[in-house]
C-alpha cells in the first residue's frame, strides 16, 4: 500500500515540553460501528472534544494487528492497524483531522516483545533449535538432565514462570504473557526492523512514541538466575528494583538503542519526540534515559504512586525537578494510566476519593513539565472494583487474581443507561459493562454544569495554556512556608505570580496572603480552602 505523508502542525518544536498528553486507551474511547470496541473513526468523531478539553496531544494505546491477548500489546503486524479498530485509512484521516485541529498524535510502541502470532515467531517455530529464524527470539536449552527445567530462575510479571517450553525441547522467553515472546535485541535483524518501523509511522505524520518497556530490551549476556523470588501480583516490579538490578531490566546497554532512534526523530520536522516507560532502581538511572542523544523524556511513576500526604507529595516533586534541571528535560506528571488503579479509587474512592483527585490535579497541572491524563480522569471516573470475573480480559488475571480492567471500562459520553453512548445511537454493546451509576458522571451530564469535574479539568488547562506563570520557560516552583499538612508553591513570571495551594492536612485553611482565587477544586467560602482541596491563585 501507498504511503501518505502527512506534516503534522508546524509550530514550537519543543511543544511536548509542556504538553498536557490525553492518553486514549482505543478500545475503550469511542466506538463508531457498534461492535462494542473503540476504533480509531470512533477517537476521530470526537477529537472536537479534546480539543474544547484543552490537551495538546493524544496518545494512542496499540491499534496494530494483534490476537488481542493483551489488550494489544502482542503485536503481529506493527505496520497495520487491525480491523477491529479500522484502516490505514481511518489512521490517515484520524490524524489528518487531529492535526487540523492543533493536537499531535502519540503512538505506542511495544519493542520488548512481538505476539505469538508475530509471522517472525511463527517461522521460530518452524525452523527449529539454532535456525537464523530462532536468533531474532531468546530461545535456550532447559536445566537437568533431560531440559526439563526452565533455564534459569526468571519469572513472568504476569505471574509465574517467564519460560514456556515447545514441542522440540526448548524454552522461549516471556517477561509477560506466553503469547507475548521477547525479542533478542542484541540481533541486528530486530534494531533494523524497528527503525523501519518508526519510520513508518513518522512517515504518516505520528508526532511521537510512548516506548513500552523501554527498561526491558536487553538482557544480561548468559541470562543469569536472578537469586532471589520475584513473584509479584502487580504490572510491575517496582519493589524489586530496590534490592538489585535485575537481569532482565535497566542494563546498560539498552541506551545503545534510542542513540540509534535519536537521529531518525531528530530527522523529521515538527519536534518528534519519544517518552519511555521505564523503571529503574534509582532516579539517577531513570534519567540516563533522556537527553539530546537518546529520548525526550521519560514517566515518573512516582507522583503517580505517592501517598495523599504532604510530605510524599514534597519528596517526590523535589527529586523530580532535581532530575529534570540534570539532564536538561522536563519532568513527566501521571496520577493514572491504564495499567494502574484510578487515582480516585487509589485516594479512597467515592466523595473522599473524588475530592482528593480532584485537587491532585490541581497539583499536577500546575507544576512545570508535561502532564499525561488518562481517558475518564478529567470525568472523575473512579475504578471498577465489581467487574464479573468471565468478562475480565487482562491475561495477569488468571496467574494472579488481580487485573487491571476495572480502569480500562469504557467511559460514558451521554445517556442514562449503560453503554452510555459508547457507541452509535441504539448500540448496547460494550466490551466491558459500565457501572449503572456512571449517567451522573457522563461527558453530557457533565458538559457546562458548574463545579463538575470536567468543567473543572477545562478552566484548569485554559488557565494552564494562558497563565504566563505556566508557561514551560516560566519561574521554578518556590516553596512557600505553609501550615502542616498543607503544600504550597508560587511560579512567578515578570510581575505575575501563580500560588497552587493544597490542602492535605485535616481542617480548613486560610488563603489570605496567596493571592486572588482563579479555579478550585472546591467552593471557597470566607476565602478558606477546604480539606482535601487545592486552589491557584493569582498575584500581581
Amino acid at each position: 500500500m501507498t504511503v501518505s505523508t502527512i506534516t503534522p502542525p508546524r509550530t514550537d518544536d519543543d511543544w511536548w515540553r509542556s504538553a498536557v498528553v490525553y492518553q486514549v486507551y482505543v478500545r475503550s474511547f469511542a466506538d463508531s460501528n457498534g461492535d462494542g470496541v473503540g476504533d480509531l473513526a470512533g477517537i476521530r468523531e470526537r477529537l472536537p472534544y479534546l480539543r474544547e478539553l484543552g490537551v495538546d496531544a493524544l496518545w494512542l494505546t496499540p491499534f496494530y494487528t494483534s490476537p488481542m491477548i493483551d489488550g494489544g500489546y502482542d503485536v503481529a503486524d506493527y505496520r497495520d492497524v487491525d480491523p477491529m479498530f479500522g484502516t490505514l485509512g481511518d489512521f490517515d484521516a484520524m490524524i489528518s483531522d487531529a492535526h487540523a485541529l492543533g493536537l499531535r498524535i502519540i503512538v505506542d510502541l511495544v519493542p520488548n516483545h512481538t505476539s505469538s502470532a508475530h509471522r517472525w515467531f511463527v517461522d521460530a517455530l518452524a525452523a527449529g533449535p539454532g535456525s537464523p529464524e530462532r536468533a531474532r527470539y531468546l530461545f535456550a536449552d532447559g536445566r537437568g538432565e533431560h531440559g526439563d527445567l526452565p533455564p534459569n530462575d526468571w519469572e513472568s510479571i504476569f505471574g509465574g514462570p517467564a519460560w514456556t517450553r515447545i514441542a522440540d525441547g526448548q524454552w522461549y522467553l516471556h517477561l509477560f504473557d506466553p503469547a507475548q515472546p521477547d525479542l533478542n535485541w542484541r540481533h541486528p535483524e530486530v534494531r533494523a526492523e524497528f527503525e523501519d518501523v518508526l519510520r513508518f509511522w513518522l512517515d504518516r505524520g505520528v508526532d511521537g512514541f510512548r516506548v513500552d518497556v523501554a527498561h526491558g530490551m536487553i538482557k544480561a549476556e548468559g541470562l543469569p538466575d536472578v537469586g532471589f523470588s520475584t513473584a509479584t501480583t502487580g504490572q510491575r516490579q517496582v519493589d524489586l528494583l530496590g534490592k538489585a538490578r535485575l537481569p532482565y531490566f535497566d542494563q546498560d546497554e539498552v541506551h545503545e538503542i534510542y542513540r540509534a532512534w535519536r537521529p531518525i526523530l531528530d530527522s523529521y520536522p515538527g519536534g518528534r519526540m519519544a517518552v519511555a516507560e521505564a523503571w529503574a532502581e534509582t532516579p539517577q538511572r531513570l534519567a540516563r534515559y533522556i537527553g539530546p542523544d537518546e529520548l525526550h523524556q521519560a514517566f515518573s511513576f512516582d507522583f503517580l504512586d505517592a501517598t495523599w500526604s504532604a510530605d510524599s507529595f514534597r519528596k517526590v516533586i523535589d527529586t523530580a525537578l532535581a532530575e529534570a534541571t540534570v539532564v536538561g528535560a522536563p519532568t513527566t506528571w501521571v496520577l493514572s494510566n491504564h495499567d494502574k488503579q484510578r487515582h480516585v479509587t487509589r485516594y479512597g474512592d467515592g466523595a473522599e476519593g473524588l475530592r482528593r483527585a480532584r485537587a491532585a490535579s490541581l497539583l499536577m497541572l500546575a507544576l512545570p513539565g508535561s502532564a499525561y491524563l488518562y481517558q475518564g480522569e478529567e470525568l472523575g471516573l473512579p475504578e471498577v472494583l465489581d467487574l464479573p470475573d468471565e468478562l475480565r480480559q487482562d491475561p495477569a488475571f488468571l496467574r494472579t487474581g488481580e487485573s487491571r480492567d476495572g480502569c480500562r471500562v469504557p467511559i460514558p459520553w451521554s445517556g442514562e443507561l449503560a453503554p452510555y453512548g459508547f457507541g452509535p445511537a441504539g448500540s448496547e454493546l460494550s466490551w466491558l459493562p459500565a457501572p449503572a451509576t456512571w449517567d451522573a458522571l457522563s461527558v453530557a451530564a457533565q458538559a457546562g454544569t458548574p463545579g463538575s469535574t470536567l468543567e473543572l479539568y477545562r478552566a484548569a488547562l485554559r488557565i494552564r495554556h494562558e497563565h504566563p506563570a505556566l508557561a514551560v520557560d516560566a519561574g521554578e516552583v518556590t516553596w512557600l512556608q505553609a501550615e502542616p499538612g498543607v503544600l504550597a508553591f508560587s511560579r512567578t513570571a515578570g510581575t505575575t505570580t501563580l500560588t497552587c495551594v493544597v490542602n492535605l492536612s485535616g481542617a480548613p485553611v486560610a488563603l489570605d496572603g496567596y493571592g486572588d482565587p482563579i479555579v478550585a477544586s472546591a467552593p471557597l467560602t470566607d476565602h478558606l480552602l477546604p480539606v482535601d482541596a487545592a486552589a491557584w491563585l493569582e498575584r500581581r
